[in-house]
């Protein structure tokens, strides 16, 4: 396998953790929740093959990455700031964006914003959608009145890090397999707003291929070292962002692809913007389902999706 290393590179005023390998033209890797750098592992040596600088981000806040306190710092306008930072920090004028979970909507951000940048954009799991008419934050009270929804109970600082924090490993066992193609949501039964997250989650006791022990082994250990903290900040900013991005541009014109697994729950609930998509990605060159897999895209179907993104690249030239 092509020999991945790693660097830390400021940006945006703090410094990012890279992995990367390859030379050529520069493609940009943005990781979601609750993962890192490492969730690119099949992608960056298949692109560096085929003649791209491959380079997956541990996000602020993850990993080796820094760590703002504030938690104001995590709204998608600094974490998009990051991302452009790296473009010329790298070397280059301009670049190609993927994001998968909440490196999505940066990834689409990059694109949005900073068309003379990034050069095309490549999304998983998250369809684009367009700014609310609402803060979202008051739209998920409303919705879930009464209800558990994970991202209302990240809201209060300190709550959900304590119960990550309680058995790391066995936590992300569990949430990983929550979002993954082999879960069965179907004996699962509504909860109350004041449950938590993962307690009343049967342990799967292993992930199966897409995610071996050894990569446990690695997620385990980057949380044990880095806290949740700042992962858990990205959801506290839904408002904030809202409100910084009231004079956003609502369409993107460059070269996009999407990707998602036909059993991810971000589908499900994100089914209107997936149908809308196309009418706001204009040039919208992939869109596919991949059968049988869930949340964690590149990681289930590591294969299909570095050919995906290969064959995007391709179109490009």
């Amino acid at each position: 396998m092509t020999a991945i290393s790693q660097r830390r590179v400021a940006t945006n005023g703090i410094e990012l953790n890279i992995a990367e390998a390859g030379e050529g033209p520069l493609v940009l890797m943005v990781h979601g929740f609750p993962e890192s750098w490492y969730s690119w592992r099949h992608q960056i040596p298949a692109l560096a093959d085929a003649g791209y600088h491959a380079v997956a981000v541990d996000m602020r806040g993850y990993g080796k990455s820094d760590k703002p306190q504030d938690i104001s710092g995590y709204n998608q306008v600094e974490v998009t700031n990051d991302i452009i930072g790296l473009i010329p920090a790298l070397g280059y004028e301009t670049a190609v964006v993927f994001g998968h979970d909440w490196g999505g909507p940066t990834a689409w951000s990059c694109a949005l914003n900073h068309p003379d940048k990034v050069s095309a954009v490549g999304v998983l799991s998250v369809p684009f959608s367009s700014r609310p008419e609402a803060p979202p934050l008051d739209t998920m009270k409303a919705i879930f009145k009464g209800q558990f929804f994970y991202q209302l109970y990240f809201q209060e600082p300190g709550l959900a890090e304590k119960e990550w924090a309680s058995n790391v490993r066995v936590n992300l066992r569990k949430f990983f397999h929550l979002g993954s193609g082999s879960f069965d949501p179907s004996g699962m039964q509504p909860k109350t707003e004041d449950s938590d997250l993962l307690s009343d989650i049967e342990d799967p006791g292993s992930l199966g291929d897409w995610c071996t022990e050894q990569d446990l082994d690695f997620y385990t250990q980057e949380f044990e070292n880095s806290g949740f903290r700042g992962p858990l900040n990205y959801y506290r900013n839904h408002n904030l962002t809202w409100a910084l991005t009231k004079d956003a541009p609502t369409k993107i014109e460059q070269p996009a692809m999407f990707a998602a697994g036909n059993k991810d729950g971000v589908i499900i609930m994100a089914a209107e913007a997936l149908k809308a998509m196309p009418h706001y990605v204009t040039d919208l060159r992939v869109n596919e389902l991949i059968d049988g897999i869930g949340h964690w895209t590149q990681q289930e179907a590591p294969e299909e999706v570095s050919n995906l993104m290969l064959s995007f690249l391709a179109s490009l030239k």
